[in-house]
């Protein structure tokens, strides 16, 4: 926060001097822009003394050949409008100003600006049209793209950065996104993986963007990983898909590959009728909230032979068939199991992705999701400063568990 002490004295007559007769809304606007050209031009003046070695009106230092060349005008869009200038030019064209780069026409508060509105899922003639009505000068759609396309290095970047080399926790799940693809729209995955390493702290590994969520594309992902650094995954907790531990144990053998109960319960509801929805919830809770494995196996048989369970069959198939990925989680304390049987650390990640997604209707190209999903992922994981308390707590049995997996960091 800005303190008293950051703002240097300023002369009151001098102060007075500046604004002159200015009194409205619009003059102090006009009065701003004014000082923000002329600053402008000072700071380019002041650059280009600094690349020929002398201010105007001094001697040329001894065997100095090149000088001052005139001026260039050039419009640049600012956060208060746009603001004409006059870019000083040198003899043998040597002159490369920094405040105004060569070829640049947006300064970089501009480009911030049209990045947030685009990350809040507003359109490009949304954008123009706001930006118009704010800087009162007309924007091109190609100025808008522009300056989004130019997050795509920021976004190649990103998904190729060094990754840490073990994660206690990672967490992968994907969601649907409408992207047209030949000229038909269709539904593809957006896969993401939310790590949680050894301080708590939650980061979102990458995301992929593949025409069908399948395990096949998991391995592909896994493998990606594995070459950003990462070699060991302590816990790898999934929704459940079919051949996606193997996909995970195959190229990190040691991962102890979770289940979440939550789409576990879906799935059995789902073979329910309605009305018997509840019931049947809650049943299957006492499964899953059992204190021990042996006391969520007897659970388990014990609603098989209810009248629910009977009535139901394909519920405790269902659940005997994932069986190996449930029971871990009887491993831990309470507070941490309700941590590791579930996914919802991504899926209120997802939550908030789905609302900036859903104002776009779909995508032109899997690039343009690809930046949109970036931007909304920058904003949001700006939030997570600081590591979460139940992931904090979580972590000291998780290094009893794993032992040296958790605790070694060379």
């Amino acid at each position: 926060m800005a303190k008293a002490k950051d703002f240097p004295e300023f002369d009151p007559s001098t102060l007075d001097a500046l604004i002159g007769d200015a009194k409205s809304p619009e003059d102090f606007v006009v009065l701003m822009r004014a000082i923000q050209k002329r600053l402008a031009e000072r700071m380019l003046a002041g650059e280009l003394s600094a690349h020929l070695g002398y201010a105007p009106g001094d001697a040329k230092p001894e065997g100095q050949t090149n000088h001052r060349n005139g001026t260039t005008p050039k419009t640049v869009l600012t956060d208060t409008g746009a603001v004409p200038l006059e870019i000083p030019r040198d003899r043998d064209g040597s002159f490369r100003p920094q405040l105004v780069p060569t070829g640049v026409r947006r300064l970089p508060q501009f480009d911030a600006n049209v990045l947030s509105l685009y990350a809040r899922g507003v359109s490009v003639r949304e954008i123009q049209a706001h930006l118009e009505q704010l800087y009162q000068v007309e924007v091109a759609p190609s100025v808008i793209s522009s300056v989004t396309a130019e997050v795509m290095d920021e976004v190649t970047a990103w998904q190729q950065r060094p990754l840490d080399r073990v994660y206690p926790v990672v967490i992968f799940d994907a969601l649907r996104v409408k992207i047209r693809d030949e000229g038909i729209v269709r539904n593809k995955a957006v896969y993401l993986a939310l790590g949680v390493d050894r301080d708590g702290q939650k980061d979102v590994l990458g995301l992929w963007i593949e025409q069908t969520e399948g395990a096949g594309f998991w391995l592909r992902v896994m493998t990606e990983l594995k070459s950003r650094g990462v070699d060991d995954i302590l816990v790898a907790l999934v929704d459940g898909l079919v051949g996606f531990p193997d996909a995970i144990t195959t190229v990190f053998p040691q991962a102890q590959v979770h289940h979440c109960v939550v789409h576990l319960v879906r799935q059995s509801l789902a073979l329910v009728n309605w009305k018997e929805r509840k019931a049947a919830a809650s049943a299957l809770r006492a499964i899953y909230r059992a204190p021990t494995e042996p006391a969520a196996v007897d659970a388990l048989d014990a609603f098989a032979a209810s009248p629910t369970g009977t009535k139901y069959p394909a519920i405790a198939t269902l659940w005997r068939r994932h069986w190996p990925h449930v029971a871990p989680v009887f491993a831990y304390p309470p507070d941490v199991r309700r941590l590791l049987y579930t996914t919802n650390a991504i899926e209120s990640l997802h939550m908030q992705l789905r609302k900036i997604v859903k104002t776009r209707g779909h995508f032109p190209t899997d690039e343009a999701a690809t930046k949109l999903l970036y931007l909304a992922l920058r904003n949001i994981t700006t939030k997570w400063r600081r590591a979460s308390p139940t992931w904090q707590a979580a972590m000291p049995f998780l290094a009893m568990l794993f032992g040296t997996r958790f605790t070694d960091r060379t």
